[in-house]
């Protein structure tokens, strides 16, 4: 293992980001990739469905013993909720009714929330477009941890403690990092799911809504799906900040995996992202990239060098405009 790394290793200035110029070379030399951004009517359907297999489990574990109820939520409850977070993620880019219909996907992005439990659909449409906008940016990019996170989280075993409370700081970090007022819509976000929440408890009981609740935090947390938190941004080489995933678990993750691809086109649907890639495959086949997000989240906790200060930090110039 190498030395303790700290925050001074990776902050550097930079005037352009590498996605903007990768984008520009590669619709120049490969203009039909503009007709893949169009959205993806299958998502729709595919949302749906998600949610009414959430209903049918909610139906079965309220009648099971509590170890279950929480094995269930473990083993198959995290896997169809963190899915749905990655639904929400498409949505929030206007993938699943087009820009023409903004609203439409907000709406629909605030019923994807209802089986996670925790309102957040539309606060988060407005942190990921900065995360886009202003990848890296101080005060900005709430996807950045803070100070603190770094500071504190520097050993292999609070490193574990935190992948498993990764949750908890996304939720927070926001409100520390870069806090907005809230909007008409966030309150309908939450009016929404408190309400379906209260529905749950009053119908099936204390256990699906446990199931619920468990299934989000857990599969959010220390699950080999999360290892794409990590495996994004994280940088594991030095003078790379952003990494695609190419294994398995990108079928149930609308393709989050092919984040390279994302970034440089976030107006293609998940399910486009490979096709982007085998057109412009001398782009992306020889930038550094992974095969296991469990192995990613095993270096991380293991890797003296890597820690929750190894990210890519930019101080912006000029003016921004926030969501």
């Amino acid at each position: 293992m190498g030395s303790r790394v700290s925050r001074e290793d990776f902050e550097w200035v930079y005037t352009d980001q590498p996605h903007a110029d990768r984008r520009r070379e590669i619709l120049a030399k490969y203009p039909e990739i503009k007709s893949l951004m169009k959205p993806d009517p299958n998502l729709i359907w595919i949302i749906i469905m998600m949610f009414l297999t959430q209903l049918a489990a909610f139906y079965i574990v309220k009648d099971l013993d509590w170890k279950w109820v929480i094995f269930g939520a473990y083993v198959f409850g995290s896997c169809i909720n963190h899915s749905m977070t990655l639904a929400i993620h498409e949505i929030s880019h206007n993938a699943a009714f087009g820009n023409c219909k903004a609203m439409w996907n907000r709406w629909f992005g605030m019923f994807a929330n209802l089986p996670i439990g925790i309102p957040y659909s539309i606060s988060f449409k407005r942190y990921h477009m900065d995360h886009h906008r202003y990848l890296g940016a101080d005060g900005v990019d709430v996807d950045i941890p803070t100070d603190f996170e770094g500071w504190f989280f520097c050993t292999t075993f609070r490193k574990f403690i935190w992948v498993i409370l990764q949750p908890l700081f996304y939720a927070f970090r926001p409100l520390f990092i870069n806090p907005k007022p809230i909007t008409y819509l966030e309150v309908i976000n939450i009016v929404a799911q408190v309400t379906f929440d209260i529905l749950i408890y009053y119908f099936l009981g204390i256990k699906s809504l446990v199931y619920m609740l468990a299934a989000s935090l857990l599969g959010l947390g220390l699950h080999p799906i999360s290892g794409h938190f990590i495996a994004e941004h994280y940088m594991f080489l030095k003078g790379h900040e952003t990494y695609s995933y190419y294994g398995p678990l990108n079928l149930f993750t609308f393709n989050v995996g092919y984040h390279n691809e994302h970034h440089d086109f976030p107006n293609i649907p998940g399910k486009s992202l490979p096709l982007v890639r085998k057109i412009a495959a001398e782009y992306y086949d020889n930038l550094p990239h992974y095969n296991s997000w469990i192995k990613v989240l095993y270096d991380f906790v293991m890797d003296d060098t890597i820690s929750p200060y190894s990210r890519m930090k930019r101080h912006q110039k000029g003016e921004m405009v926030l969501e």
